[in-house]
């Protein structure tokens, strides 16, 4: 990614609606970045997403959650119930941003670049489906997790491991 941008400095909206940066919001840590969605059958990953932040956000990690209705229209909410949903469903700590698109020709800048990184498979592309994750070094170096790769799967935790203080 050397000629794309530093994924951590491309702003995007938090859930209240002002500008922010992966930078701001993980600080010297890694984030794990998710296109996030209440009505999918993957939404139970949102539990494995707040076990890693518990677990790790103490060493370093943030998991960023960006809302995301362009799969089937499986999040439909305003930010407040996608919020209210979160934390009381889920008990979600960790941040949500503001609903996104991650795909076509409106695709958040953030996404835009994120989707140039290869998946294990060497896949780059657009977004598969709601769940797809993206370790953001903080070195900007990107790595990339398809949506059935569930957050405790063993290379997205030792991913983390790697990318945390000692």
């Amino acid at each position: 990614m050397s000629d794309a941008p530093d994924p951590r400095t491309i702003p995007f909206s938090d859930a209240a609606g002002a500008e922010t940066t992966l930078a701001e919001i993980a600080g010297d840590g890694p984030a794990l970045v998710v296109n996030v969605a209440s009505k999918c059958g993957l939404t139970p990953q949102y539990a494995q997403l707040e076990e890693l932040q518990r677990a790790y956000g103490d060493r370093g990690l943030t998991v960023v959650g960006f809302p995301c209705n362009q799969f089937m229209g499986q999040e439909p909410g305003s930010m407040e119930e996608i919020l209210d949903y979160c934390a009381t469903t889920w008990g979600v700590s960790f941040p949500i941003a503001d609903k996104i698109r991650v795909n076509g020709s409106h695709a958040a800048p953030l996404y835009r670049a994120l989707k140039k990184t290869k998946d294990h498979a060497g896949l780059a592309g657009p977004v598969a489906w709601n769940f797809e994750k993206f370790l953001v070094l903080p070195s900007g170096e990107v790595e990339r997790f398809r949506p059935q790769t569930t957050p405790d799967d063993p290379a997205v935790v030792s991913a983390i491991e790697a990318a945390l203080p000692r």
